[in-house]
């Protein structure tokens, strides 16, 4: 019996485990293949050219300023996302009227591409918000995605639209799980509603910030597709993070192995990242 329950539950895996080899772990293999080489793409030559690659990197301005931005997106992502998710939660979990209501409000931006994500913003950025401001004869600008000084905040806000209300199921569904007991005890202890926040729920929420928070950031150093129907990493290369700049070298300049040894960085860092969060946050948990 126990063999054949092995067996049945091996066909189930076998699936998802063809799909995830083929299209990630093969990928990644022929990645660091192609990044110790000067391969254009299409020749069948792939002249073995070592660590140069890797070398340049360290020397390419173009990439390096892509790094800073997807930095900045990162850093200001993960901060803002966190803490409206949170907020977000903490009102739907007060008793307010009309729960389902705002929860699916807030939920349905995250199920729409990011494709078209950058084209309902892009929109609201160029010609509706622009065009209320002119009927209610307000100066406020709203050409986010016209300059390299606000760039970087339309981009946040276009992601944070479409991001929060995801974050904010998993914070509900942790603040849902605390124990009233909990809150009744600090309750008589004479703790105030901050204080139980702060001493009660937060360190209960322990679980959910560690989900939130590395997959936010993860998440954010991976941007890429709202950038293509936005701003085409511009303007000028204000808004160009890191796998943009390694779909611009690898597919437009040719540059296959260069642009593998740029996809390469990018997963130690996404590796190096998540495993410094993880061990931190759990360490964190423990400790609450």
């Amino acid at each position: 019996m126990e063999k054949k329950m092995f067996r049945q539950y091996l066909l189930l895996v076998i699936p998802g485990l063809v799909i995830f080899t083929i299209g990630l772990i093969v990928p990644l293999f022929l990645s660091v293949r192609y990044s110790v080489t000067s391969w254009d793409g299409m020749s069948v030559e792939k002249p073995f050219i070592g660590l140069k690659n890797y070398i340049d990197l360290f020397h390419d301005k173009e990439f390096i300023d892509a790094w800073w931005f997807t930095i900045k997106f990162t850093i200001g992502n993960t901060i803002i996302q966190n803490v409206l998710a949170l907020l977000f939660a903490v009102a739907l979990d007060s008793g307010i009227r009309a729960q389902k209501i705002y929860r699916t409000a807030l939920f349905v931006p995250c199920l729409v591409s990011a494709l078209i994500v950058g084209f309902v913003w892009l929109k609201m950025f160029s010609n509706v918000l622009p065009a209320i401001n002119d009927f209610l004869g307000t100066k406020f600008n709203f050409l986010l995605f016209g300059s390299s000084d606000t760039v970087l905040s339309g981009l946040l806000i276009a992601n944070n639209w479409q991001w929060v209300g995801y974050w904010m199921l998993i914070y509900l569904a942790g603040l849902q799980s605390v124990p009233a007991e909990l809150h009744e005890a600090a309750r008589v202890d004479g703790a105030n509603a901050v204080q139980r926040f702060f001493h009660v729920t937060i360190p209960m929420l322990a679980p959910a910030i560690t989900i939130c928070v590395v997959g936010i950031t993860t998440g954010s150093l991976k941007v890429y597709d709202l950038l293509v129907s936005s701003t085409k990493g511009g303007p000028g290369r204000a808004s160009t993070s890191v796998i943009y700049q390694t779909y611009t070298t690898a597919i437009n300049g040719r540059q296959y192995g260069y642009g593998s040894a740029m996809t390469v960085t990018l997963v130690l860092a996404l590796l190096l990242v998540a495993m410094l969060q993880v061990n931190t946050l759990r360490k964190k948990e423990v400790q609450m």
